[in-house]
């Protein structure tokens, strides 16, 4: 039996920096463990130190091409093609190295797993899960998250689940497996007409045998706490159960907060907590207790990432925080100063006690219409019945 939790960290990965004005600014990462620090979340934790992937691990999922084109990309310039030299993807010097630290990170975390020193491990940095095969996307260099379930496959892992809740579709996660019976993708997200990158409708569900292992969950633009909740628990548990997987991997990006500048869902801090404690409790229930938490999106970078990952870091710790937890007042100062005076909260809350309605089919609302169609789109893949209540 392993340890509770194995936690990725070192600060050479805020190497991976995009630029000062860039939204995936690496300031949310060293705030989230100066917090979490704080609050003596991380008390006793000792930190495993990522290390960098090899071109063979990341050729697992990326093309030799691709490789070569981010490793030239600083001397060649916007020349190098493949996405980079964009403005989601700047080009910066030592981006290679910086990049396979991160998905390095992820196979870091998902070796205390496989190898038995660890049940659980969270890697923050990680959840770059939009980079394609061939080409950077949505601010990814390289799919840590497919690089580390590839790894895994190749040990011997037989049936992984990757579930993200990043507000944004987990589309490189899913077109890299999306015919791999062997690895489910389930994705919540914002509906795709209303936010990039415009994939991840219902009718997506895998292909060349692998019908069924890819769940998209679309989600209206303002959905809340007990919408976003009230269409996991609806899907969410019921799939899995009947995948069986051996371990589970979470991204969780914390852009669907109702600050994130980048998108329209409305969740809480609170609602971020409750989903984390949900994804616990699938790891639980449905893959013996095994699970991979990696980071993601997150734009809010003072009043959000921070509390959202730090809930993150207690839950997979099993250090639960009480929401009405004040943040220490050096922790504010340090983050006030950083983000220039940006007003900021002084509890772990945000005063919303998250609840939902468990599904009970289907009413007109549009959270609801959507559930329907992703229960009709996959359920009957696993002999469930779309209609019935109690899957």
């Amino acid at each position: 039996m392993g340890s509770e939790c194995a936690v990725v960290w070192d600060r050479s990965l805020l190497d991976y920096d995009l630029g000062g004005e860039h939204p995936l600014h690496p300031i949310r990462l060293e705030l989230t463990i100066e917090l979490a620090s704080a609050l003596g979340v991380l008390d006793g934790v000792e930190f495993v130190k990522p290390r960098m992937a090899t071109d063979a691990e990341l050729g697992r999922v990326h093309t030799s091409e691709y490789l070569a084109a981010v490793r030239s990309a600083p001397l060649t310039g916007w020349e190098a093609g493949h996405g980079l030299g964009t403005d989601d993807n700047p080009i910066f010097e030592q981006m290679h190295d910086a990049a396979a630290l991160i998905a390095g990170g992820s196979i870091t975390a998902a070796e205390q797993i496989v190898s038995g020193r660890a049940d659980r491990a969270v890697h923050l940095a990680g959840g770059l899960h939009h980079a394609m095969s061939d080409h950077a996307a949505g601010f990814c260099i390289y799919n840590d998250c497919a690089v580390a379930i590839a790894w895994m496959l190749d040990q011997g892992v037989e049936r992984i689940a990757y579930v993200d809740v990043d507000v944004h579709h987990g589309d490189g996660v899913q077109a890299a497996f999306y015919d791999d019976p062997r690895v489910l993708t389930v994705s919540l997200h914002q509906h795709p007409l209303t936010l990039w990158p415009h994939t991840g409708f219902p009718a997506e569900t895998g292909s060349g045998g692998a019908e069924g292992t890819a769940v998209n969950i679309p989600l209206p633009p303002t959905a809340d706490d007990s919408s976003w909740l009230r269409a996991f628990h609806a899907v969410v548990p019921s799939v899995l159960a009947e995948f069986r997987p051996q371990v589970l991997v979470t991204q969780c990006g914390a852009d669907a907060h109702k600050d994130d500048p980048l998108a329209d869902l409305m969740l809480s801090v609170d609602g971020q907590r409750a989903c984390y404690q949900a994804l616990r409790e699938c790891a639980q229930n449905y893959a013996a207790g095994k699970w991979l938490a990696l980071g993601g999106g997150g734009y809010s970078l003072f009043r959000v990432v921070p509390r959202a990952w730090t809930h993150l870091l207690a839950t997979t710790l099993d250090r639960d925080l009480d929401p009405q937890t004040t943040i220490p007042e050096d922790w504010i100062a340090r983050a006030v100063h950083a983000g220039h005076n940006v007003p900021l909260p002084t509890a772990m809350t945000d005063g919303v006690q998250p609840s939902f309605t468990p599904w009970d089919g289907v009413t007109e609302t549009p959270v609801d219409t959507g559930v329907r169609d992703v229960r009709h789109a996959v359920f009957p893949s696993y002999g469930l019945d779309p209609a019935d209540a109690r899957d």
